[in-house]
């Protein structure tokens, strides 16, 4: 489905005053679709763990067709942000069966005894997500270093930034992303923009929990008020700590799929 102009001029406006914001908090933000760079600026970091096979094109087929990634860096050119997203064809097919095919994927690596006999469940909303679907991951926002007071709101910002380019690009039917327990009952899903956060769990071979990720996600009508709501303005602050998604466990590097 092509955007209309006037949806068009109002994506650009949108976007261009919420990268002017980061950039006044000390972060420029860069997006692109070529996943060999996207490989090349994550192997930089020896303190995360390797880029997940989602996102790592010698692993994976993902190119501009089905996803994109958005970085971000300081005024000394460190990088200090990623995040990526990747389109899902589950036509004919819902999330659940999805998660359970590709688990290997999605598991943190040495999490459970046997990847081999380890499932995610616990959602009910895992057998209705189908369709055009979309997994944001690799969220990784460092703690320090960006010279001065860190804004708050910069997580809100960055994640609304890779939405909006992607409803755009892709108007999917929906959005998904794993967070972990912890984050879950600080209201993770609310400072990325997420509407629905359900409890959720990896059981292992003898039906023992391996791991609590709460799935958050949004429908279209979701994603479509959230792009009619004006994105918050940020608010100085310091000491803000570091926020992920599941895939960022102590800050290690995201969760993957297909």
């Amino acid at each position: 489905m092509l955007m209309s102009p006037s949806r068009l001029f109002e994506l650009t406006r949108s976007l261009s005053n919420t990268l002017i914001d980061l950039e006044q908090a000390g972060i420029r933000v860069e997006i692109g679709d070529d996943f060999a760079k996207y490989r090349a600026y994550r192997s930089q970091q020896a303190d995360r763990s390797p880029l997940y096979p989602m996102f790592d094109v010698t692993r994976s087929y993902v190119d501009h067709t089905n996803g994109f990634w958005v970085c971000g860096f300081n005024a000394g050119g460190e990088l200090v942000h990623t995040q990526a997203v990747r389109l899902l064809d589950l036509s004919g097919i819902s999330l659940s069966t999805h998660l359970d095919k590709h688990r290997h994927k999605y598991i943190t690596p040495d999490s459970t005894p046997d990847p081999d006999l380890t499932f995610y469940s616990g959602p009910e909303a895992l057998h209705t997500i189908t369709g055009q679907v979309c997994y944001q991951g690799d969220f990784w926002l460092r703690a320090r270093g960006l010279g001065g007071p860190r804004s708050q709101g910069t997580t809100s910002l960055l994640s609304r930034v890779l939405l909006e380019v992607m409803i755009a690009a892709w108007n999917p039917s929906f959005v998904f992303a794993l967070v972990p327990k912890q984050l879950a009952a600080k209201g993770a899903h609310l400072r990325y923009g997420y509407n629905h956060c359900d409890p959720g769990r990896w059981l292992g071979p003898d039906q023992q929990v391996t791991e609590e990720d709460y799935l958050i996600w949004m429908g279209a009508s979701d994603m479509a008020n959230m792009v009619r709501r004006a994105p918050q303005n940020l608010q100085r602050a310091t000491g803000a700590s570091t926020v992920a998604l599941a895939d960022e466990k102590s800050n290690s590097a995201a969760k993957a799929s297909v």
